[in-house]
């Protein structure tokens, strides 16, 4: 099926392209990609308040995770069934409310469950991707995509960031404040100037739900995708899962200096618009493969981290820069095959990513407590390897 060419937001003309929403879109995605992610540096002053062990300050991290998968599978689908724009300021709504109420929570257990519903409309930001991929002419869909990623990416960031240096001069609960209020000061903008989209599909939500099962076994492309970012998950799940305790073993890292490994981590930020751009330039196939390629040789460089820091400093360089790149180059794709259903295919694309994290943090965790940090190099590599030879089989550069 061929993708169809929108203009930039409604037809109205030039005043219409010179209002392109696409910039705006972007900043949204970046505030609203943090908003699972602040909790990361301030679960212990969250669990020193309430008088928690980190077992049962860790559900507001569980949940807030889950909330947001939760919110990919069951409300993405719909981006295909109802107008965008209207699902979008629907969940940032109820996210704002959940923000204001984790910030106000008396209980631990109030703060897991507004986590939980914050993560699940957190989910609103894959929408402005999809929207994204609808107004984006084809021949520079990859670098409007890569763009979009690059300020999801940053938002995680910064997030991470800003959580431990709000937390640690003003307290935990004024970073929810205020992500509450970056979020209402961009909802005016976001209603004036979002663009509506018309429902792609009358499917009622059950039959729309079962579709994503049968995309997927319909279309080759999708369950190519789905297999490498699932075996490219598990390696990036892996690494993240283990550095801190790997550091700690090896180097005698505190927590602070770990959550400094978050910079290089965060190579992938500078090469993902520039994906995007190679992407529209010279097909999938080719930057896929090369990002595999990266992940792959980040762990060959990783196997020599109990010996010399700078290898994970290069290890995370590469590890980020890899994935982010591969990621650029099959979500361009996957909002490519089938325009009428793309909030499904994203929704069948982001799955894969999470459970892919899941599966590499589950797996690694034990082989490090077991067998050492070389097995987790080696598990990360097989897994690249399987991603690779997925790649390979997929067809001769004809993608």
């Amino acid at each position: 099926m061929t993708a169809p060419n929108p203009s930039p937001p409604a037809a109205a003309g030039d005043g219409a392209r010179a209002r392109n929403p696409i910039p705006l879109m972007a900043v949204a995605l970046c505030a609203v990609a943090g908003v699972i992610h602040y909790q990361t540096p301030m679960l212990a002053a969250m669990g020193a308040e309430f008088g928690a062990d980190a077992a049962a300050v860790g559900w507001v991290a569980t949940l807030s995770f889950g909330g947001f998968l939760a919110g990919m599978i069951f409300l993405m689908p719909l981006g295909d069934r109802l107008d965008k724009r209207r699902l979008i300021l629907v969940q940032l709504g109820a996210l704002i409310l959940a923000l204001l109420v984790m910030a106000a929570a008396p209980t631990l257990a109030t703060l897991a469950a507004a986590s939980l519903v914050a993560g699940i409309c957190a989910s609103l930001g894959q929408h402005f991707i999809t929207m994204a991929a609808e107004l984006a002419r084809p021949n520079t869909r990859g670098q409007t995509l890569g763009s979009m990623l690059t300020a999801m990416f940053l938002g995680i960031l910064l997030a991470r960031i800003a959580g431990g240096l709000v937390a640690s001069h003003i307290g935990w609960r004024w970073m929810y404040v205020i992500a509450a209020a970056m979020l209402l000061a961009l909802a005016p903008a976001l209603i004036m100037r979002l663009p509506s989209m018309s429902a792609k599909t009358r499917l009622a939500y059950r039959p729309l739900l079962w579709s994503l099962v049968q995309l997927l076994g319909r279309h080759a492309d999708l369950r190519r995708v789905a297999a490498n970012q699932f075996f490219l998950g598990i390696s990036y799940g892996g690494f993240w899962a283990t550095i801190a305790t790997m550091l700690a073993l090896f180097h005698h890292f505190g927590p602070a200096q770990v959550g400094l490994m978050g910079i290089p981590g965060a190579a992938g930020i500078f090469v993902a618009r520039a994906a995007g751009r190679w992407t529209d330039r010279h097909g999938v196939m080719p930057v896929v493969s090369l990002g595999i390629s990266l992940v792959l040789a980040a762990f060959v460089v990783l196997g020599f981290a109990g010996l010399w820091i700078g290898a994970v400093v290069a290890g995370a360089m590469l590890l980020d820069c890899g994935l982010r790149a591969a990621m650029v180059a099959n979500q361009t794709l996957v909002n490519t095959i089938a325009p009428d259903a793309r909030s499904r295919f994203n929704t069948v694309f982001a799955a894969s990513v999470w459970s892919g994290n899941a599966a590499g943090a589950l797996v690694a965790s034990t082989a490090l407590a077991h067998s050492g940090w070389l097995t987790v190099c080696a598990i990360a590599v097989t897994s690249s390897c399987f991603a690779l030879l997925v790649q390979w089989r997929a067809g001769r550069g004809t993608l």
